[in-house]
Order: structure tokens, then C-alpha cells, then sequence
């Protein structure tokens, strides 16, 4: 195997700074005037006859504040434009919150959304960073809370609380009507795998602890529901947290709602809940909980890459299964295959066994080979089952988040968030 494929090899470093640093470059002129994140096409320009969703906005904040906090203090534009447009240009002053996104002609897509609202946290968490690197222009953009991001912040994680986290059953809420009065029976568990994200992130830059308790309720729940699925997780739920194996299999192909089991959601939260464990379990004394948390992690990536690996033969893999691992979805998304590398490496440095990091060399080459668009930038958001570029499911190439932390993960300290561990310098990458 090429040795630029190989995790720790000084040549996969290198090649993934410049994935990293094209990356960077493609995304440069995501900003609406108003700070919010136009849709970006296959060359980088921007689609602005698209709505600008507030996720990707989110997205973009924390992406640049990775760049920025690794030295490339040029991105501090793309920062502050991402934060001004969390601060003010999605936000839904009248009802709170923030708006599901901003329309071309400037209305607001009706509904709130806990997906949205979980990048919120991570975002802002991640600026808070970026403001105590030195990062002075953002110091300056004001809330409801106040100016700066630690407001930001704190006016995210007080929204959340308020509207989508539900005490009683240790889980989110997924969404609501614009006003806040009408809450939606669904429940799914994107928007809390998300969640769990930001709480990680959330605690390591508050050190409150309440953050560690909600990631491991929502955590020990997926769990126990993959236990009892071949540790292939239930995605949708009714308002009571009954899953619906059903749910939308008419319209198997759905951008964040799919029908069956989505294979790069169980390699996600098999990195998120190592994590959680590292984080939560540093010490001797809980080696049990912590072997417990990593072991179900390692069940449910190595289901996951089962069911969805060169499943149909074809090299990728694939977006969807049924019950029993047969693909539904045969399209290869770009997330899926960074959140196989992410998990694949911190697997690795978890566990030592050997196979993680052959499985993270299998990914790279693949990306080499197949995703890396070598003439525009980025990585192709979508392929068909024969490895050809579509966009079924989704067109253009509208997000960074994924792609970047893919060139980061591999290489931070397994126990933090990955914007937390560039602060603290807890990563090999230099």
C-alpha cells in the first residue's frame, strides 16, 4: 500500500494538508452578505438561487475556525462572515432560535429544526475557540446574550435546553414549527447523534458537566436499541420512542430521513461514542465503563462496514440497507467515507489492532482513487454504484464539514473534540 495512505506515515500527513488546505480553498466564498452559507456547486460558485441552510452555515463557521486554529489565520474572514451570519442573519429575533435556513429572496424557510440547532453549539463552541486564539474580529459580533462568542454560545446552548431537550426521556426533541407552539410527533436520531457531538464540544470548551450526562443518556439508548437491531440502528421513533422500521420507505433515498439503516450514521457514532468514553472514563478506575463504550463502538463500525463495503461489487460504501444489510441505496456519499476514515483512525489509536488501520489506508486509497476531485477541489458529494459522479441525493458540493475534519481527526487526541484538541495542541499533524 502506498505509504501516503498509511496513518502516521509522514507522506499521509502531507497529502492530507493538501486535501486540507484545497478544502480551505474551495469553500472561500460561501457568504451571502448577510454571513450565510450560499449552496456551492462543483466549482466552488455559489448557487444562489438555492436556499441557505443554517446548518451549513454552522458548518462553515466551525470549518474555518479548524483552519484558522491550525495557523492559517487568513481564514479569520470566513469565520467572522459564518458567525454574523449565525448571530444575526439566521436568527429568528422574534420567536428565538434559529431559522431551518434563509430563502434566495431573503424569507426564512419555516421550521426549527434540532439538527440546526446542534450545529449551532458545535459552531459556537468552536468560535469561543477561535476569540481566545486571537481571533479579535469576532469579539465584536453581537446576540441577544451579548457581543462575542462565548454569548453565542451561551445563547445556543440556552436555546437548546429550552426548546429541544426533553429531561424525561434523556433525548432531543426533533422539530418545531417556526413560533415554537407546534412540536412534531416525529423523533429521529440524527439530530440527536448530532447533539451528542456538541455536547462533547460543549463540555470540553465549558467543563460543565451536564453536557457529559445528556451525550451519555442519548448514547446509552442507542445502544441498547442497536443491541437489539444486529447493532444496526433504528433511525426513526414516534413522539413515545417507538421505532418506525418503516418509516419513509417510499422515499428510501431522503437526504437526512432515509428509510433502513444508514451505515456511515453507525461508523459516526461509533467514533462519537469512543469519544464520549475516552472523555467521560479517562481513568484506571473506570477502565470496565470505558471497555464497555468502545466495544460497542467497535460493534457497531465493524456491522457497518460489513453491510456497506463493496456490498453490491463495486468498490464503496453504499448509503443505505434494510434490516438485514442489503443495500438499498446504492449511491456512495462523501460523508459516509470521511466519517470511515475519522473512525477507522481513532479505532486504531483506541484499541492498537492492526485492522483499523489497514481498513484507514483501504479508505484513503479509495478517496485517492475515486472521491478527490483533482481538477475543481473538494470531494465529489456524490457517486453512483459504479463510481461514477451523480447527484441524486445530492447535487453540487455545498459542505466542507465532513471533508475537513476527515484531514484532522486521524491526528487529535482521541478524547477531545477535534477544534479543542488544535487549541490545546493535542494532535501530531506537525
Amino acid at each position: 500500500m502506498d505509504r501516503k495512505y498509511q496513518l502516521d506515515a509522514a507522506e499521509n500527513k502531507e497529502f492530507m494538508k493538501k486535501v486540507r488546505d484545497a478544502l480551505l480553498e474551495f469553500g472561500k466564498k460561501f457568504a451571502a452578505p448577510d454571513g450565510t452559507a450560499y449552496y456551492l456547486g462543483d466549482d466552488g460558485t455559489p448557487w444562489t438561487d438555492r436556499s441557505r441552510d443554517t446548518y451549513e452555515t454552522a458548518r462553515y463557521a466551525h470549518s474555518y475556525v479548524l483552519g484558522y486554529l491550525l495557523g492559517e489565520k487568513q481564514y479569520e474572514q470566513q469565520a467572522f462572515d459564518a458567525m454574523r451570519g449565525l448571530a444575526k442573519g439566521a436568527r429568528d429575533e422574534k420567536n428565538g432560535g434559529w431559522f431551518e435556513g434563509i430563502k434566495a429572496d431573503g424569507t426564512p424557510v419555516s421550521g426549527k429544526l434540532c439538527y440546526t440547532h446542534a450545529f449551532a453549539i458545535l459552531a459556537s463552541s468552536s468560535l469561543v475557540l477561535a476569540e481566545k486564539a486571537g481571533a479579535s474580529s469576532l469579539s465584536g459580533i453581537a446576540c441577544t446574550k451579548g457581543a462575542g462568542a462565548e454569548n453565542l454560545l451561551r445563547l445556543a446552548l440556552d436555546t437548546y435546553t429550552e426548546k429541544f431537550w426533553d429531561e424525561k426521556s434523556g433525548l432531543a426533541y426533533d422539530n418545531w414549527n417556526t413560533e415554537f407552539t407546534e412540536l412534531s410527533p416525529y423523533r429521529g436520531l440524527n439530530a440527536n447523534m448530532h447533539s451528542v457531538e456538541a455536547f462533547l464540544a460543549a463540555y470540553d470548551v465549558t467543563e460543565d458537566t451536564e453536557y457529559h450526562d445528556r451525550a451519555k443518556s442519548i448514547i446509552d439508548h442507542v445502544i441498547g436499541w442497536a443491541k437489539d437491531c444486529s447493532w444496526r440502528i433504528p433511525e426513526h421513533y414516534s413522539k413515545d420512542w417507538v421505532p418506525q422500521p418503516d418509516f419513509n420507505k417510499d422515499h428510501p433515498d431522503d437526504q437526512f430521513k432515509p428509510f433502513g439503516a444508514t451505515p456511515g450514521h453507525g461508523i459516526e457514532w461509533a467514533r462519537l461514542i469512543t469519544q464520549f468514553a475516552r472523555s467521560m472514563y479517562p481513568d484506571d478506575a473506570d477502565r470496565e465503563l470505558r471497555t464497555y463504550y468502545v466495544e460497542a463502538a467497535e460493534h457497531l463500525y465493524g456491522r457497518a462496514v460489513a453491510d456497506a463495503w463493496d456490498s453490491d461489487g463495486a468498490p464503496g460504501l453504499v448509503y443505505t440497507t434494510d434490516w438485514d444489510g442489503k443495500p438499498v441505496v446504492h449511491e456512495r456519499m462523501h460523508w459516509v467515507l470521511a466519517e470511515a476514515i475519522n473512525t477507522s483512525a481513532v479505532l486504531y489509536r483506541v484499541t492498537g489492532k492492526a485492522e483499523y488501520a489497514e481498513r484507514y489506508a483501504m479508505f484513503m486509497a479509495y478517496l485517492d482513487r475515486f472521491v478527490l476531485d483533482h481538477v475543481h477541489g473538494s470531494w465529489f458529494h456524490e457517486l453512483d454504484r459504479e463510481n461514477h459522479v451523480s447527484g441524486k441525493v445530492w447535487p453540487g458540493k455545498p459542505d466542507l464539514y465532513h471533508a475537513i475534519q476527515a484531514t484532522l481527526v486521524p491526528y487529535c487526541d482521541p478524547s477531545l473534540s477535534v477544534a479543542v484538541a488544535l487549541a490545546q495542541g493535542k494532535s501530531s499533524l506537525n
